[in-house]
């Protein structure tokens, strides 16, 4: 089985349960998730974790996304995008009167935290039902508003009636929903037209690998090069080597005290700490408990 996560850039008509399922055939494995989902017409970064790897998805989900996207005013949508049906519209006229000075104010003010309402058709579940099912059968309901946060948004290119731009943004922010929110505040609409993920974490989108290159690589057994091993995904953390008169506990995923180890450590409460063994191979994802002095585990990977 192959482990490790690899850049995949999600090019459009795709969605990303589809790059998993394709990525499935090609590498001949089942065990294989992503992290952070793209809408089809979306493209870009896709970082998909393959074998012991597919634990990593729910620990580094949350991480920051920068995006590149072309706003479209005057328009908006049902899907709050280029493919939905339109709903309304304003004359391109009006939205070239719209000032310079108006349009940089109102996206400036959206840096920061903020409360965004998830469009009608996403994934999101309301009492079980994922919201875009509801939608398609004509159906709207009331869809609690999630803080998120906008940690900055440059303005590239004004040629109205669009605008592009690059957003650096949380975990679980709709891009569509933003340049939909901007337009509402301008008084005259939108939609987004174009959405590309440029990078998430340490993946970036130049140095992204479409299916037909993964195939390529794993077919001529060059595919490793490629891989991001899953300790390496979690370098963020301090390593620790258990002794080898004390590897028996981590392989059984006991917790451990400071003298189990190798070279003394010094940790906070509830730090967490990379864990391998005395030959190297790592074990897992453990936590100091300061109370009781005692290391216990949080996520292993043998």
């Amino acid at each position: 089985m192959i482990d490790g996560v690899l850049n995949v850039y999600k090019e459009p008509g795709y969605t990303s349960f589809d790059v998993v399922a394709k990525l499935r055939g090609v590498l001949k494995q089942k065990k294989i998730g992503h992290m952070g989902t793209l809408d089809p017409e979306a493209v870009g970064v896709l970082p998909v974790c393959l074998g012991k790897a597919t634990k990593l998805c729910d620990m580094l989900s949350a991480q920051d996304k920068v995006y590149k996207a072309t706003m479209l005013l005057g328009v908006e949508t049902d899907t709050q995008d280029a493919t939905g049906t339109v709903l309304n519209s304003v004359e391109e006229s009006e939205v070239l009167k719209i000032p310079e000075t108006t349009l940089f104010q109102v996206i400036k003010s959206y840096i920061g935290d903020y409360d965004q309402v998830p469009p009608m058709y996403s994934a999101i579940k309301i009492n079980g039902q994922k919201l875009y099912e509801l939608a398609r059968k004509g159906k709207t309901v009331d869809r609690p508003a999630r803080r998120v946060k906008i940690i900055d948004i440059t303005i590239t290119n004004i040629e109205l009636p669009r605008v592009e731009m690059i957003v650096k943004c949380s975990k679980g922010t709709y891009i569509r929903t933003l340049c939909h929110d901007i337009g509402k505040d301008l008084g005259c609409g939108a939609c987004m037209e174009k959405l590309l993920r440029s990078s998430v974490e340490r993946f970036d989108v130049e140095e992204s690998l479409t299916i037909d290159q993964i195939k390529e690589l794993f077919d001529s057994g060059r595919l490793q090069e490629k891989l991001v091993p899953v300790d390496e995904m979690l370098n963020e953390y301090s390593k620790c080597v258990i002794a080898k008169e004390n590897s028996k506990l981590i392989y059984n995923g006991n917790k451990f005290g400071p003298s189990a180890t190798l070279l003394k450590m010094n940790h906070s409460h509830n730090q967490k700490i990379r864990v391998y063994d005395y030959e190297g191979n790592f074990v897992g994802v453990y936590k100091y408990d300061g109370e009781d002095k005692v290391y216990k585990p949080v996520k292993m990977f043998l």
